[in-house]
């Protein structure tokens, strides 16, 4: 039996082939996310991986339908694996948002499902960081949520010279055609246009832009001059303020979802651009509205960042740390007599806090400290019989090689000591 196309196996360290995905690695990456997503006091949460179809297409319309897990369940209910976390998270907000505080900054790192083309950087299931605040319009927000992004790039060991943020508005883009004689009617045909001006050919892109009205060379010279407007001065102003300026970049190509967003949006870049974008987000202070059914209305503002794309960019910079079997302590039992003291000693570590191993079963001394050599044990200890028939721990740190005993009972305070 093999895994699905598109699914993920996470093994231990060291991995059994190149292409194998890390445990370990996800598992450092899960907390790193944790740790700075709480610094900055967003609180976790978390939802069903199972929802109503109804959710996603609300946002999205039918045409997301081709791109999920969907089913009929046994309640005759039509289901979809989620393909996204916002959607759950403005269900959930709008439920119950008046028993929080506003505003509202939670985190969460679900797992997603896309039945789509697997490609460099996009699979049919990854992880992914999502970072969302609601009940605040100020753009100080909007400044907050870009700084959580940088400095949960900079805790994994990136740098300025490894990423930008390149910053975005809708609204900008709205005041460009509005200007240019832009109608209602056409401005879902303009945007489409230029979501795609980086994807498709110049001259296909003119003839779309000139059958609206608008011409290449006026849209080009906008996003050269990357003007920042009055709400974009605001969100750098406030980057800095902390000294995250050096990250940013007014970039006009980025525009997101048509039907979504409503303000300032971005998207995190390799500097090299060799990967697809690190992650995404921006201003959707429509959704609560639209998923509640008009009964609540918050702004609201949010980014997601995967899994898939970051591990590849950390590997090929060399930020992943070594990682080891974790193990602290091996427990050797050299003779079977003295396996019950061992015994005390290991649960007396492990009560202590301490990662110990022994061996399950009788080995050879030599094959024992073989095996606590391969798990990078800092210590090998071992009960020793006295004279009067009680016990003492001989403790062996591996690093320098040197030796003492101790009492059983001060072989924890012995290790805490050190």
């Amino acid at each position: 039996m093999e895994r699905l196309p598109g699914f993920r196996d996470f093994y231990p360290e060291p991995l059994p082939s190149k292409d194998a995905w890390s445990a370990d690695a996800r598992r450092y990456l899960f907390d790193s996310w944790r740790s700075v997503a709480r610094r900055y006091g967003f609180r976790e949460y978390d939802g069903p991986p199972l929802e109503p179809l109804e959710l996603y297409t609300a946002k999205s319309g039918d045409e997301i339908v081709g791109q999920l897990y969907n089913f009929v369940d046994k309640g005759d209910r039509a289901v979809a694996m989620r393909p996204e976390m916002t959607p759950t998270l403005a269900r959930m907000v709008a439920a119950h948002q008046r028993n929080y505080p506003k505003p509202i900054k939670w985190f969460s790192i679900p797992q997603l499902f896309r039945y789509e083309r697997q490609q460099k950087g996009r699979l049919r299931e990854h992880f992914q960081l999502n970072a969302d605040v609601f009940g605040e319009n100020d753009r100080a927000a909007d400044a907050e949520l870009i700084a959580l992004l940088i400095d949960s790039l900079r805790s994994l060991g990136l740098t300025e010279a490894d990423f930008v943020v390149r910053l975005s508005s809708r609204n900008a883009w709205q005041e460009f055609f509005t200007r240019g004689g832009g109608t209602p009617e056409s401005s879902y045909a303009f945007f489409q246009v230029i979501d795609k001006l980086e994807r498709e050919q110049e001259s296909e892109s003119a003839a779309k832009l000139a059958s609206l009205g608008f011409s290449l060379e006026a849209v080009k010279g906008f996003i050269a001059a990357a003007q920042p407007t009055e709400e974009l001065q605001q969100i750098l102003g406030n980057l800095e303020a902390r000294g995250l300026k050096e990250f940013i970049k007014i970039d006009y190509n980025v525009i997101r979802g048509l039907a979504y967003y409503t303000g300032p949006v971005f998207e995190a870049f390799d500097r090299k651009g060799e990967f697809r974008a690190i992650a995404g987000g921006g201003r959707y202070d429509n959704l609560v509205k639209l998923v509640s059914g008009g009964r609540v209305e918050l702004p609201a503002l949010g980014f997601g960042m995967g899994d898939v794309v970051l591990m590849e960019l950390l590997r090929a910079r060399g930020k992943l740390p070594a990682f080891t079997s974790g193990v602290e302590v091996y427990c050797l039992v050299e003779e079977e007599s003295r396996r019950p003291a061992a015994l005390r000693m290991v649960q007396a570590l492990r009560d202590a806090g301490r990662a110990v191993e022994y061996p399950l079963t009788p080995a050879k001394p030599d094959k024992q400290f073989k095996r606590a050599m391969e798990l990078g044990a800092r210590w090998v200890v071992q009960p020793e019989m006295l004279a009067d028939g009680t016990f003492q721990a001989r403790v062996k740190e591996l690093s320098t090689r040197q030796e003492r005993t101790v009492p059983l009972s001060e072989l924890v305070a012995s290790l805490q000591a050190v």
